[in-house]
């Protein structure tokens, strides 16, 4: 697959929020303002990038050899965790008003789905160490672009007159069912289209 059909795949077509439904708890904990959505999509987006490559180079140079294919999600979750306290000590000290505003989210990136999901659909298919990455980095922004549009979404029904029982919570869980239906419209028949396939 190329490296243009990966990143088309898994930002609209297999979007991991959207048409998967992983990593709902930072979407709908985060999502109330646009600054901290946007930053907890890049924090994600760097760990699942960085994430897809390690445990792809984990896999094939550690694992593979030593016939060891089975602790495959063992050490892939011992991987993302290191790599989300890497990120919690970068964001601590580059920016602490983002920090604060992610609070336990940030470390609740270790039990995200979507950044685990994509390190094994790396390995199952057989994607390479480039188009892993790829894969990782669409991922992350497929999570980025969903996370950001319900931020702003939730930002004008803060203002918009919403009855109580709906408010906050429910109400996000509403629009994320109708922006998953609309990312429904994406399937492979687009990559087919633009001959990517």
């Amino acid at each position: 697959m190329s490296i243009i059909a990966i990143l088309i795949t898994y930002i609209f077509i297999s979007n991991f929020i959207l048409v998967q439904f992983l990593g709902l708890c930072p979407f709908i904990g985060v999502s109330k303002n646009s600054e901290s959505a946007l930053g907890m999509g890049m924090a994600v987006t760097f760990v699942t990038s960085l994430a897809s490559v390690v445990c792809w180079s984990v896999y094939q140079f550690l694992l593979v050899p030593f016939a060891l294919e089975y602790l495959r999600t063992v050490s892939f979750i011992l991987v993302i965790a290191a790599l989300v306290q890497l990120v919690e000590l970068v964001v601590r000290k580059i920016s602490p008003p983002l920090y604060k505003a992610l609070g336990i989210f940030l470390p609740l990136i270790t039990t995200n789905c979507a950044v685990l999901g994509i390190a094994i659909i790396n390995i199952d298919e057989h994607y390479t160490l480039l188009q892993s990455f790829f894969a990782g980095l669409a991922a992350g922004l497929g999570f980025t672009l969903a996370i950001v549009l319900m931020s702003n979404i939730r930002e004008k029904l803060d203002l918009a007159p919403v009855r109580k029982a709906f408010k906050s919570v429910p109400i996000a869980f509403v629009s994320a069912g109708l922006m998953a239906l609309a990312f429904m419209a994406f399937d492979k028949s687009l990559l087919v289209n633009l001959h990517l396939v």
